[in-house]
């Protein structure tokens, strides 16, 4: 993924941090956010900690027959030394490929499912497929 220097969190957030993004033909959204939900970031009363910050990617793709597997990836920053968390250009950068590497897994999964369908034997890890059940 090309990260984007001059960008704090190496891509161009909108107002409500949301991004999208290009990679592997895929079009990724992306995701950065605290639970504070809009309010001032401040630490937490009853914790003295900052919120911590989710960086997620997700996206889907139309397949045959009415299949849509997806993808989705996230990070989650720790905020330390009690400091807010800073923005992580890495962090971006590796929702991203845990999203991808989820698709790709959901896919293979898939594959498998439908080539045991086919070949009409028992479903992978069906431990009960002797049973008829």
């Amino acid at each position: 993924m090309e990260i984007d220097t001059a960008q704090p969190w190496g891509i161009a957030l909108d107002y409500a941090g949301r991004a999208t993004v290009v990679e592997r033909g895929h079009s990724i959204d992306v995701r950065v956010y605290d639970t504070t939900f809009g309010a001032p970031l401040e630490p937490d009363p009853a914790t003295g900690d900052y919120p911590v910050v989710y960086v997620t990617a997700q996206f889907n793709e139309a397949g045959a027959l009415g299949s849509v597997p997806r993808g989705f990836g996230q990070v989650i920053l720790t905020p330390a030394g009690g400091r807010p968390v800073g923005p992580d250009r890495e962090a971006v950068r590796s929702a991203v490929a845990a999203a991808l590497v989820d698709f790709d897994d959901r896919v293979a999964a898939y594959l498998a499912l439908c080539t045991c369908w086919t070949a009409g034997g028992p479903a992978p890890g069906d431990d009960h497929a002797e049973e008829g059940g």
